[in-house]
């Protein structure tokens, strides 16, 4: 069998272990769910409401429902893209989401390029003299970064460039005196493309502490990855022909073993990617940014079930094709992956 298809019977593996998975997830969303404690009824008219109105808002719900028959409903519904209706708003799930989903991915994928940005740097930069003072500075950040409490580090970023020395805002997504640009919801884009540098201006102001504060923590990941894999690569035999045929030590680092060591950080970037759903949870709710982890913490405090599934799947189904898609590329790139 060649390489190609073998590589096509991986994909096409990978591709069908998708929806299992992601079933697993919803189900398990589900049961839990429905085993914690609270009521939506009751987080919807609180403790005293009288039990004829609990009763017929139940029905109205379809929780007085068997529960195989709530989640033979909800599996039904999730086959065909349908999250269902928000207990608390009764405004579809899916338009929830897509209002709320735009500005996670921004947020992420800002705090993603920060993350490597700061990760590379540190990492070319203690490989140069390791076991001096730079290896010891790269390891302590990558400790310290790793260590910190998101919402702890927040709050002290706010503290500082926001209400100390003023320079940003402290939290939001836009300023309140514009009005948001029209689109995609990925604000950056849309202010880009209508031409508003008010809207764009303002967007990255807002946009600055959340995505250094979680690019920052996620950093000491990368930078750790970088010089670890860096350090084995500059080991090999390949590298150390490549110093007796008299290169210079910086092309042996940019040219030889810095490609073979950005193989393993693509894998760490992949578990970096279901890191950022958990760790902008802390983040959006300490800068109050309005995205999907934020109406994910409201939602459960609500107990509305339909929004904290759809959400649930949506954020799980982009994990599974994210991981998938980097496995699959690490499969192309190396040839010494078998599968």
């Amino acid at each position: 069998m060649n390489r190609q298809t073998a590589l096509l019977r991986y994909v096409v593996s990978r591709l069908a272990l998708a929806p299992l998975m992601i079933w697993i997830i919803a189900s398990m969303v589900f049961i839990l769910l429905r085993i914690a404690p609270g009521d939506p009824v009751d987080a919807i008219l609180g403790n005293r409401a009288n039990e004829t109105a609990r009763e017929l808002l139940r029905s109205k719900l379809g929780l007085d429902q068997p529960l195989i028959n709530q989640y033979l409903s909800f599996l039904n519904k999730l086959i065909h893209g349908n999250f269902g209706e928000s207990l608390n708003t009764q405004e579809p799930v899916r338009e929830i989401i897509s209002r709320a989903l735009p500005a996670t991915l921004e947020l992420a994928f800002v705090a993603l390029i920060i993350a490597s940005l700061i990760g590379l740097i540190i990492g070319l930069n203690v490989i140069k003299k390791p076991g001096g003072k730079r290896d010891l500075f790269g390891r302590i950040y990558g400790i310290s970064t790793y260590a910190l409490p998101p919402f702890w580090a927040a709050m002290i970023i706010q503290l500082i460039f926001a209400v100390l020395l003023g320079w940003l805002p402290i939290g939001g997504r836009f300023p309140a005196n514009l009005s948001e640009p029209e689109g995609s919801g990925f604000l950056l884009f849309d202010s880009l493309i209508s031409g508003n540098l008010n809207a764009f201006q303002g967007t990255i102001r807002h946009l600055i502490l959340p995505s250094f504060t979680l690019g920052v923590l996620l950093s000491g990941i990368f930078s750790r990855s970088i010089s670890i894999n860096l350090a084995k690569a500059l080991k090999t035999d390949f590298v150390e022909a490549a110093k007796s045929r008299g290169i210079k030590s910086k092309e042996i680092i940019l040219n030889h073993a810095f490609p073979n060591a950005l193989l393993p950080v693509l894998t760490i970037t992949g578990l970096t990617i279901a890191s950022l759903i958990g760790g902008a949870l802390l983040i959006e709710v300490t800068f109050s940014w309005p995205g999907i982890a934020l109406g994910l913490q409201e939602a459960i405090n609500q107990r509305d079930y339909p929004l904290v599934q759809g959400i649930v799947v949506v954020i799980a189904t982009l994990v599974v094709l994210i991981s998938i898609s980097i496995d699959v590329l690490i499969a192309c790139i190396d040839p010494r992956i078998r599968y």
